[in-house]
């Protein structure tokens, strides 16, 4: 049965620099790509080739050394140009210089509607499109022996300068059918589809068969898959629910109608430092240096995330890609500071509070840079974060139960619940300074560490 959810917990960050609806699709090719094992939390990676290796798009470029039957593939054809490793020689980077031939590993689908639950897995497992797959609890990659009771698409990204997808799937509607058919062999229960409820619904989600087409409306974080599952079917203990984001879905669905691991993506390039916003088209993992060229201010030192201003990944300005980041935003350092900064009126600053007179102008947009204005504080209760998180959860609890190690209260108060997306507004908000999100995937890792 589909759901019609309205949320009022939360807060929309006004950025400026939300991508024009410009797609930018004959640009030249990325001088490189990569695939980071640090996208995927509780992966140890171990690679598959060699430095000097060619490589055809799908070829497995490194596994999980504890679940070897989980492959990282490469997104393009050419060569293992280098293994970038940090300290204690932790490999951060597999850097693929590509030949510009396009050539793919060919993967034997058969026919699809004869193909198993199994056979789905196999291939997904097979081809690396399996790390497209996560799941709650823990928000991390699903485990292939595991059977859902559902799996969450978010077709709505509520996140600071977030890309619109009703405009990026426009045209790809055959191939997210595809995706959502090969989705609901994996699990006995719905494939949940979640859409923007404050606009027309895109025609490209209403063809769609085989999902429950839900609606969700409200401030950020109404978008977050998490937020949309606890509204929609919480978790409980011993229940794990899958989720993929909707480009995801394409990739997917490619592999399936033509047997090719086809990683193109669509890129929001976005953030108060870049000149003209816009889309690009791209594919998964590429550098973007094609993407910024020549398109950034030079007025201010400048911080390049991979992904949004509130949970993506500070890179630098030829950095790559994350695995599941579908926007890049460029935004002021912000290590400049203005004389008793907090005390003067600030009339073109930005305050969740009442400090400066942002709320006088609710509509008005503005340049926010990414300093932290102070140190970690004593970790107090203030109510902020009960705020800016729409779900039955005490968030500060949750946090001292991880900080304490206390596993019995952090089952008890929904870690299996969330994920570091959820609290990064609680993040933004916290008068303490605390690394929440930081704080959450500690508390993960030791429930993965102690229960599995």
């Amino acid at each position: 049965m589909p759901h019609k959810i309205k949320i009022r917990k939360g807060l929309n960050i006004p950025l400026k620099g939300k991508a024009e609806k410009i797609l930018i699709k004959n640009q030249e090719q990325a001088s490189l790509y990569a695939l980071k094992p640090t996208d995927f939390p509780s992966i140890t990676p171990k690679a598959a080739i060699k430095e000097g290796d060619a490589v055809k798009a799908g070829d497995a470029v490194f596994y999980s050394k504890y679940n070897p039957e989980v492959k990282f593939t490469s997104p393009v054809s050419g060569t293992l140009k280098s293994i970038v490793r940090g300290e204690r020689r932790k490999i951060l980077e597999f850097v693929i210089e590509p030949n510009g031939n396009k050539e793919y590993t060919k993967f034997e689908i058969g026919n699809f509607n004869e193909l198993s639950r199994e056979k789905v897995i196999e291939l997904l497992l097979t081809s690396g499109t399996w790390p497209l797959v996560r799941q709650r609890p823990y928000d991390v990659i699903a485990n292939p022996t595991d059977i859902p009771k559902a799996i969450f698409i978010s077709a709505f990204d509520s996140s600071p300068l977030a890309p619109d997808y009703d405009y990026v799937l426009h045209d790809q509607g055959a191939d997210f059918q595809k995706g959502i058919d090969t989705l609901k062999k994996l699990t006995e229960g719905a494939v949940q589809l979640t859409v923007n409820g404050e606009f027309p619904t895109s025609k490209v989600f209403l063809a769609l068969k085989g999902v429950e087409l839900n609606t969700i409306s409200g401030p950020h974080p109404a978008g977050n898959v998490g937020v949309q599952i606890h509204h929609i079917d919480a978790i409980n203990k011993g229940e794990v629910v899958w989720h993929i984001n909707p480009q995801d879905v394409v990739i997917i669905g490619r592999l399936f109608s033509k047997g090719i691991f086809d990683a193109t993506k669509t890129i929001a390039v976005t953030g108060s430092e870049v000149l003209k916003p816009k889309y690009y088209k791209t594919i998964m993992g590429s550098t973007i240096e094609h993407m910024v060229k020549d398109n950034i201010t030079t007025e201010n030192k400048l911080r390049y995330i991979s992904g949004n201003v509130l949970n993506g990944t500070k890179i630098v300005s030829d950095g790559f890609l994350g695995y599941y980041h579908n926007q890049v935003t460029v935004i002021p350092e912000g290590d400049e500071y203005d004389f008793l900064g907090w005390a003067l009126p600030g009339l073109n600053k930005y305050s969740v509070s009442r400090t400066f007179f942002s709320w006088l102008m609710p509509k008005k947009e503005y340049q926010i840079n990414a300093n932290l204005h102070g140190g970690e504080r004593p970790f107090v209760f203030t109510g902020e974060y009960e705020k800016v998180l729409p779900m039955d959860i005490l968030p500060v609890y949750l946090l001292k139960s991880i900080m304490i190690e206390d596993i019995d209260q952090m089952e008890a108060l929904g870690i299996y619940e969330v994920g570091e997306e959820d609290f990064a507004l609680c993040e933004f908000v916290c008068t303490s300074k605390i690394s929440v999100q930081d704080t959450l995937r500690k508390g993960f890792d030791l429930m993965i560490r102690e229960t599995s």
